[in-house]
């Protein structure tokens, strides 16, 4: 991820809706992350049942993949700040659904899973135009910055809003996390509808099934991000265990909610100081290699804490495994803002984002499914093991990603354009 002396490091900041934008990001990710300790913990509690807590993720999962292609179509024909907006509001009302759930006693979990089929749906449109928002709030130079902000911001909140969460459920019960999830939404659409910029329609092409799924054939034509989004969701679907910590929580490690927090964020810990480091100092060369590095990384300290009893090396094991996440992000993300022209961002969003979705939360099915099969501990190591032969098969299949050097060389300027000069959102605020 290297940049050409463009300025400080952290000069990004002095555009005034990327500002902006960062502390909604910040405001809809402690939510976000508030609510999913909640609801981890509430519905491992009403249930005792590993696969609940997998039938989690795949309720706001299979709307996601359902609805994310035109969601991605919508970001590239619409105003992407109207439509994070609108989507945000319905976060909001689905905080404000389970916050009802806790008060009025409510404890069937169907409930809770038809909340979050609404939330995954309202994802499904967010997360195209959020991605594709980022290269319109900064010069072009200063892109590969704007990705490892992004990333820092969404990291900070990751740590903070899972021990936040604990906190709050531990002293207030699930209405209290509901409400502090509920109160974040609103202050999230608020700063959206204060940002300047309109993107307006970046793409003239009439709707058709063939320009919904254009994301998906550019994507296919682009080798290394193919390799980059395959990898990634391979790797998290089989090597994630996010589902499972309530498990380790209370019956492996034996501790609390204040544990399930700390088991929470002690990723996010590790990715957000990665990120940091990453707008201070460039990537540099050779990112592919270091690429494949990072995930095999991820797959050893996943290992790692599979077979961990003690608490403080979990938190350490999951900290290097967030540490080498963030490396992976970083050059996949980056590899696709650069190569992708902005009336495909939000199609070619969507296709990452699918795959996203698709390892987080089929992720969190599978490690459910296999935990109430054959236990938490041997479906985190076989997870973990899975993630490392994915690395040496696509270190294989996929030599155009290995031999990525330094990332602003992948992009051509037919494809990306630089912002002109007087685009408000490159205005300094």
């Amino acid at each position: 991820m290297s940049v050409t002396a463009a300025g400080p490091a952290l000069s990004v900041f002095r555009h005034r809706d990327f500002r902006t934008y960062q502390i909604a990001r910040l405001c809809a990710v402690l939510a976000m992350q508030i609510e999913s300790v909640a609801i981890g913990w509430q519905v491992y509690d009403m249930t005792g049942s590993a696969l609940a807590l997998g039938y989690t993720g795949l309720a706001q999962v299979i709307p996601f993949l359902l609805f994310c292609l035109l969601g991605g179509q919508a970001a590239d024909r619409f105003d992407r700040r109207a439509i994070l907006a609108i989507c945000q509001g319905v976060m909001l009302l689905c905080s404000l659904a389970l916050l009802s759930f806790s008060l009025g006693h409510i404890t069937d979990v169907r409930f809770v899973y038809g909340v979050l089929v609404v939330f995954g749906t309202a994802r499904a449109f967010y997360a195209p135009a959020g991605s594709a928002l980022t290269p319109r709030l900064v010069p072009r130079d200063e892109l590969t910055r704007a990705v490892a902000v992004n990333s820092t911001t969404w990291q900070v909140a990751t740590i903070a809003g899972p021990a936040v969460g604990g906190v709050l459920y531990g002293w207030a019960g699930p209405t209290g996390a509901y409400l502090g999830s509920a109160a974040l939404c609103a202050l999230t659409v608020v700063w959206i509808l204060s940002l300047k910029v309109r993107t307006g329609r970046a793409s003239s092409e009439p709707l058709s099934f063939s320009t919904v799924v254009a994301g998906l054939g550019f994507v296919r034509r682009q080798r290394m991000l193919l390799g980059s989004i395959t990898l990634d969701l391979f790797a998290v679907l089989l090597g994630g265990a996010v589902a499972l910590l309530p498990i380790y929580a209370k019956d492996v490690l034996h501790t609390g909610p204040w544990g399930l927090g700390l088991l929470r964020c002690a990723p996010a810990a590790g990715a957000a100081l990665t990120a940091v480091a990453f707008a201070l100092r460039p990537l540099g060369g050779n990112a592919g290699w270091k690429m494949f590095a990072a995930v095999a990384i991820f797959g050893a300290a996943t290992l790692v804490f599979g077979v961990s009893r003690s608490l403080p090396l979990s938190l350490v094991a999951l900290a290097i495994a967030g540490a080498a996440d963030m490396v992976s992000v970083v050059v996949r993300h980056t590899l696709e803002l650069m190569a992708t022209p902005d009336e495909m961002r939000g199609r070619v969003g969507a296709v990452n984002m699918m795959c996203i979705g698709a390892s987080n939360e089929l992720g969190e099915f599978r490690a459910g499914w296999l935990a109430e099969h054959v236990g938490a501990v041997p479906a985190v190591v076989a997870g973990a093991v899975g993630t490392l032969v994915v690395v040496v098969l696509w270190s294989w299949g996929f030599p155009e990603l290995r031999k990525v050097d330094r990332l602003e060389l992948t992009s051509s300027e037919p494809q990306a354009k630089p912002q002109p000069p007087d685009a408000p959102a490159t205005q300094a605020g």
